[in-house]
């Protein structure tokens, strides 16, 4: 096929990270909907749910250090920060490519390249996602695991109602972005193009 190019985006420990991440979000997920609504679901025993969920939480951590490791420490990281001078230009461009222009066939305007893997809404919408709600996340999971243990934390910020309050938030927030993560990841030249990419690495330009 003539039209198509192969191009090497995504390295096998970011492929790696990124499906183990995966498995560890939707079993979060899940057993996080059995401890919310522990008297109307029947997934399984509340004590069970409780211990996959924190077992689970310290494998995310353990698995989004790893790959913060990684990103610092090849460069990598800098993918996920927009060029100041170029990106309301970029923005602009996506927004109408996602508004209309993705349904009239109009090719995406952003090349990706492995040195510019994301297009500027993505950059904005990943860097926020790792560094501030993924940390987030994780900061007040533990703090509801040991109460006691880090109780002065959890009062200067607010109280457990609070730190609750950021979790549950937080908790339907990576709900809806699994659904939508996927729907966006349908959206290449084929519905399953990227899915494809993130197991063999490749990503066909056409």
């Amino acid at each position: 096929m003539a039209n198509e190019k192969m191009i090497y985006i995504h390295p096998a420990p970011v492929r790696v990270w990124h499906w183990v991440n995966a498995a560890c979000f939707v079993l979060l997920v899940i057993t996080g909907f059995q401890i919310r609504f522990a008297g109307t679901l029947g997934l399984m025993p509340l004590k069970d749910a409780i211990n996959i969920h924190n077992y689970i939480g310290f494998l995310t951590i353990a698995n989004y250090s790893i790959w913060l490791y990684y990103y610092f420490s090849t460069g990598k990281i800098k993918i996920y920060f927009p060029n100041p001078k170029t990106f309301i230009g970029n923005a602009i461009k996506q927004i109408q490519y996602y508004g209309f222009g993705i349904f009239l066939g109009k090719p995406n305007p952003h090349v990706m390249t492995p040195e510019n893997k994301f297009n500027a809404l993505q950059q904005k919408a990943y860097a926020a996602l790792m560094f501030v709600f993924v940390p987030a996340q994780m900061i007040t999971g533990v703090f509801m695991w040991q109460l006691k243990t880090y109780s002065n934390y959890i009062d200067q910020l607010g109280g457990i109602k609070v730190i609750d309050t950021i979790h549950v938030i937080l908790f339907f927030f990576f709900a809806s972005f699994l659904v939508i993560h996927c729907y966006l990841a349908t959206l290449g030249h084929t519905p399953l193009a990227h899915f494809k990419a993130m197991f063999t690495g490749y990503e066909e330009h056409h």
